[in-house]
């Protein structure tokens, strides 16, 4: 099982990227699936989340009306457009496959519910 994210890049401020995140080895279209981030020195934290059929999102105070999460269940593939970029968005952007919560509308922030992640890929936003 693997997932594996790109379109991480360097941005301007006020600039906009799209984060791709596949899953190859499982399909993960049945599952909540999140994105997290991870700035140098600090902890891992929640960006956005979507139910299996992306009818429940959630996103960090942080980004809310900045980044939107969408997914192509037939591709396996989530996405993340990141809108109007700060350099606060700096970070190793990770995406993440939560097993528990499939089929349903739930979805949850917490890293640790979380069971599979990809390798990360980086987001600079120059000031």
């Amino acid at each position: 099982v693997q997932l594996q994210a790109s379109g991480g890049g360097l941005v301007q401020a006020g600039g906009c990227l799209r984060l791709s995140c596949v899953a190859s080895g499982r399909s993960f279209s049945s599952n909540c699936m999140g994105w997290f981030r991870q700035a140098p020195g600090k902890e891992r934290e929640f960006v956005a989340a979507s139910s299996w059929s992306g009818g429940t999102t959630a996103y960090a105070d942080s980004v809310k009306g900045r980044f939107t999460m969408s997914r192509d269940n037939a591709k396996n593939t989530i996405y993340l457009q990141m809108n109007s970029m700060k350099p606060e968005d700096t970070a190793v952007y990770y995406c993440a496959a939560d097993r528990a919560r499939y089929f349903n509308n739930y979805i949850t922030k917490r890293p640790g519910a979380y069971d599979d992640w990809g390798q990360g890929t980086l987001v600079t936003v120059s000031s």
